[in-house]
């Protein structure tokens, strides 16, 4: 049996799950308390070093440690439905769209939140090391949300899916990302209507609720 270390409130796990319900693998969860710091913990760190979630542990014992190493496994183990694409060129597509709003969009929001909120002082990034918080970057980090969802407006004007003709990991992280961003209290508004159109389209499918 797979099983997922995961945190119902943190969006990068969230990925995770979704890709898991999208596959339809059955899998056991351990939640990981990141309010409490329990992934600094001794224990936790023996699981993942990176002191992040999610980490999956397959049922031959290894423990993937971020979503990249996951969506991998998950995707060749069970390659139906495809999530990361069919052929040479959806793959490549999809790759590239999914870093595009990992970095533009989920990096920005994390940007914004880990450099403002009181509750991250000294953690302004994931992981052992404590960075301080930058007031600036705090506040660059909401002008690049903004252009992210401006971007995603733009791209899905003439598509109902993020990067190809179908549904694919691409669209799920970019569901996590623009859900995300309300904890900065930003989120699309009437100058997005292809986003908000492909969002609502996104919440008909069982693995959103996750």
């Amino acid at each position: 049996m797979i099983t997922l270390y995961d945190c119902a409130t943190a969006p990068s796990p969230r990925r995770a799950r979704i890709f898991l319900a999208e596959k339809g693998v059955a899998y056991e969860t351990v939640q990981v308390d990141l309010r409490n710091s329990e992934q600094l913990s001794v224990a936790y760190q023996k699981i993942n070093p990176q002191c992040t979630v999610p980490a999956l542990r397959t049922p031959e014992g290894e423990v993937l440690t971020d979503n990249a190493a996951i969506t991998a496994y998950l995707e060749a183990r069970y390659p139906q439905p495809p999530l990361l694409g069919a052929t040479p060129i959806e793959k490549a597509h999809i790759a590239s769209w999914n870093w595009r709003v990992e970095f533009e969009g989920l990096l920005a929001v994390a940007e914004a939140l880990r450099n403002s909120a009181p509750s991250m002082a000294n953690r302004a990034l994931p992981g052992q090391v404590d960075y301080p918080q930058i007031a600036e970057l705090a506040q660059r980090g909401l002008v690049r949300v903004q252009q992210f969802f401006s971007m995603l407006n733009d791209r899905l004007a003439g598509s109902d899916f993020i990067a190809t003709d179908s549904f694919s990991v691409a669209d799920i992280t970019a569901v996590v990302a623009v859900d995300f961003a309300r904890v900065v209290k930003l989120k699309p508004g009437e100058q997005h209507p292809h986003l908000q159109r492909w969002r609502a389209a996104m919440s008909q499918r069982p693995s959103m609720s996750l």
